[in-house]
């Protein structure tokens, strides 16, 4: 039922693979809404307990398909699913189970919403990153929420103010890819994730992430509540 990215599932494995190869998986309105689907019914499902992302063709991301954000007729909205106006760091921050991303193409410029909304990164040696935005007279406005949870403010400037590729090796020291690609430590992974509890996890990703919204001496009572919520097995 999607035009851009294909869904299958394996146990307790979900898998998300954007598929527009031929436009370097540039990501539009259209494929946006199409993630999020998926996303949601990933979300939705008790049997998933953790997410594989991954891409076809050579390059993981290009980032924002800039005509068809400037030109909304270029398009191909689904008509099988919502389509809002939505963000794809907001889609992904909506997502409430672990995410293992499967890097073995550039990274570039949007292309880090994904990167960084996941919680495990593993990517190929020769793979290499890049924020061009300011080569085009604009800025990684919205990646920069994401590099401000794994970086300090001052390296995040750096990071957007360099419009170089950068590698695997940078990519670690920074905090955004952890780990080079094996896959017998990637299926490992994923195989931990078969017998946890799943509201469990997504109870406890919920907490995380309403945390830094909690004054700081409330944060044991809040998560306290939390804890005595899933026990007693309330929402």
């Amino acid at each position: 039922m999607y035009n851009f990215i294909k869904v299958e599932k394996s146990g307790h494995i979900g898998i998300l693979t954007l598929s527009r190869p031929a436009k370097r998986n540039a990501f539009t309105p259209g494929m946006i809404n199409e993630i999020a689907h998926a996303l949601a019914v990933a979300n939705d499902d008790n049997e998933i307990t953790v997410l594989l992302l991954q891409a076809d063709g050579p390059v993981f991301c290009a980032g924002m398909d800039l005509k068809t954000f400037q030109d909304p007729t270029l398009d191909t909205p689904n008509p099988n699913i919502e389509n809002r106006d939505v963000s794809l760091g907001e889609v992904m921050d909506n997502f409430k189970k672990p995410v293992v991303a499967r890097v073995e193409g550039d990274v570039i410029a949007g292309a880090f919403l994904f990167i960084l909304g996941c919680t495990y990164v593993f990517a190929s040696p020769q793979v290499r990153f890049r924020l061009p935005e300011l080569e085009l007279g604009i800025f990684p406005f919205q990646v920069m929420a994401g590099l401000l949870r794994v970086m300090p403010e001052k390296k995040v400037l750096q990071l957007c103010l360099n419009t170089a590729y950068f590698n695997v090796e940078e990519a670690m020291h920074y905090g955004i890819v952890d780990g080079y690609l094996e896959t017998a430590q990637l299926s490992n992974l994923l195989d931990s994730f078969r017998d946890k509890r799943e509201i469990a996890i997504k109870k406890g990703i919920e907490a995380l992430r309403q945390l830094p919204t909690v004054e700081r001496s409330e944060q044991f009572a809040f998560l306290k509540d939390r804890l005595e919520q899933l026990r007693d097995g309330s929402e």
